[in-house]
């Protein structure tokens, strides 16, 4: 007999944040989270996000042992301003047993209709900023700390209960040594005079967190075009400012300025945690945070998370000032290979802008949807 049970209080959150490490135990290739973080980040005195959004908590027991769990999100912005009538669902796991599946998403769906909004999609965060899809391919490939990882199961469960394919992203990789300069190092020093662009080096994260504001004002222009894009508040940029920015190596974000020292250009990359994450087992102390300083410095693979170019500058090239400024960054790091994180996989103009490095597509997901009235 499954139960399906709303959580409400911190502690049955816990359990939510937790019953991956049960489901994914002893997998070589799940990354945890950091338990606290994964709390904070759902508490909505904490996380600005909730200023435009709701949540809903929910997990699947038999026998009092929880079995699966489930997020219904509501993103307002996204419903009320840009009349796209869609419930959201992520933090979707479960075990390989169909009634459970369709049991939370049977919740998710009652939720929904009540709402009267037409359909339901998912796996997928409150925005774009967070983490997305279910992975189709790639199951024997160590996951990154911003992307979710799933048993092979999982979606043959969305298809069993009718859901179909909404969005397809693909995960790549290439080595850094297939970055030959001959392919932007002419072309950035060309676009530089050209455009009078200035490729900025900062050294110390006060210096990056002093042009932030300016660069999620920037992702905003540059993502506004994207379906179901919902901007950065002035709130959101505080807490991620502090939150991510804070934490990484300031010498992997690149920032590109023209004359007038506005921003025209912006690469967001770190050194993966994948490894580290693992060995903190989802607690930063007393060993976890040691584990992720130490990969600061020596990993050697390094994840190209955001990169966005203000939409006047896009296709002249501008991205090559980025990437040779990277090339160095990475090389002094001992940085071997480069993971680019999900990308739409019809988003021609992103994938061409590594073709001359030779990458491979490494993982595969999507998002699926189901709909309830003739609304698509």
């Amino acid at each position: 007999m499954i139960s399906i049970v709303e959580l409400h209080s911190k502690s049955d959150l816990i359990d939510f944040v937790r019953f991956p490490f049960k489901l994914y135990k002893g997998n070589k290739y799940w990354v945890p989270p950091i338990i606290s973080d994964e709390i904070d980040f759902f508490d909505p005195s904490i996380n600005p996000v909730f200023e435009h959004a709701e949540a809903r908590f929910f997990v699947a027991k038999i026998n009092g042992e929880i079995v699966g769990r489930i997020a219904a999100i509501r993103n307002f912005t996204e419903i009320e301003k840009q009349g796209l009538p869609k419930m959201r669902f992520g933090w979707f796991d479960f075990i390989d047993d169909y009634s459970v599946s369709a049991a939370l998403l049977d919740q998710v769906s009652q939720i929904a209709k009540e709402k009267q909004l037409a359909f339901i999609e998912g796996p997928v965060g409150f925005s774009n900023m967070d983490k997305v899809g279910v992975l189709t391919e790639g199951f024997e490939r160590l996951s990154t700390m911003i992307s979710w990882y799933n048993f092979d199961y999982y979606p043959n469960h969305y298809e069993a209960y009718g859901m179909h394919v909404e969005k397809k992203y693909l995960e790549s990789e290439f080595l850094l040594q297939n970055a030959d300069p001959k392919f932007f190092e002419k072309s950035s020093n060309l676009i530089s005079r050209r455009y009078q662009l200035v490729t900025q080096h900062y050294r110390k994260t006060s210096e990056v967190l002093a042009v932030a504001d300016q660069m999620f004002d920037l992702f905003n222009e540059t993502y506004a075009s994207l379906s179901s894009f919902v901007p950065i508040s002035e709130r959101q940029k505080t807490y991620f400012k502090k939150k991510y920015l804070s934490f990484i190596n300031p010498e992997f974000i690149k920032f590109v300025f023209d004359k007038d020292q506005k921003m025209v250009a912006f690469a967001i990359t770190m050194p993966s945690f994948a490894e580290a994450l693992q060995r903190a087992n989802g607690k930063l102390f007393p060993w976890g945070i040691i584990h992720l300083l130490r990969a600061k410095k020596r990993a050697k693979t390094a994840i190209l998370y955001l990169i966005g170019v203000h939409p006047e500058y896009q296709n002249k090239g501008v991205t090559a000032l980025l990437f040779a400024a990277l090339k160095d960054e990475y090389e002094k790091y001992g940085i071997v290979n480069c993971h680019r994180t999900p990308e739409l996989e019809d988003n021609l103009a992103i994938q061409r802008l590594w073709k001359d490095f030779n990458p491979m597509v490494t993982q595969k997901r999507v998002t699926y949807k189901k709909s309830f009235s003739t609304h698509s």
